[in-house]
């Protein structure tokens, strides 16, 4: 009886020799459509913003720095360094890293601190002091977060923000008691 059946030969050998050729190997084909990659730059330190500076990077000063003197800046700014000096951001995002000394007075519209600041804080948005992170101050904030295992010394102040249509004079004014 006879059957058709094909020789199987390794890849790459003729039949019963057991040699190699050389024969072409196509090559990939190229994908049609481009492929989106996402990376996410977001470390673990940060958290989701609405900022249009949400897509930038963080300016970042490093542990190798010792700066003295006034830093101002119109971006984000992440320190890990020595800073002797006041810092003021305006409408953007302040991180104190894990090894960052800052001694001097903050201005930014977010505050989070993982290191040690001496010195007042004021955050239009939110003031964040993480575990084992340290401030000695006056904190004036909208919104305040402090972990268990942070060390805090100073006052809080929570500063509303301004309802539209509602004047400081309208908020201060004493309501008048009506007698019957």
């Amino acid at each position: 009886m006879w059957t058709n059946k094909q020789a199987s030969n390794p890849p790459g050998t003729s039949s019963g020799t057991g040699v190699s050729t050389l024969e072409p190997v196509p090559a990939p084909v190229p994908l049609t459509s481009p492929v989106p990659v996402i990376v996410n730059n977001r470390s673990a330190l940060e958290s989701p913003r609405t900022h249009p500076s949400a897509t930038r990077a963080p300016a970042w000063l490093g542990p190798g720095l010792k700066i003295t003197g006034q830093i101002s800046g119109t971006e984000d700014l992440h320190v890990e360094c020595n800073v002797d000096g006041p810092i003021s951001l305006g409408d953007h995002r302040l991180t104190v890293g894990q090894h960052a000394h800052i001694n001097g007075a903050v201005s930014a519209s977010e505050v989070i601190v993982f290191g040690n600041v001496r010195g007042n804080l004021l955050a239009r948005d939110r003031i964040e002091i993480k575990n084992h992170g340290s401030v000695v101050g006056d904190l004036t904030t909208s919104r305040i977060s402090i972990e268990d295992g942070a060390h805090f010394k100073g006052s809080i102040e929570i500063a509303r923000k301004a309802q539209p249509g509602l004047e400081l004079d309208t908020l201060l004014a004493r309501p008048e008691k009506k007698s019957l």
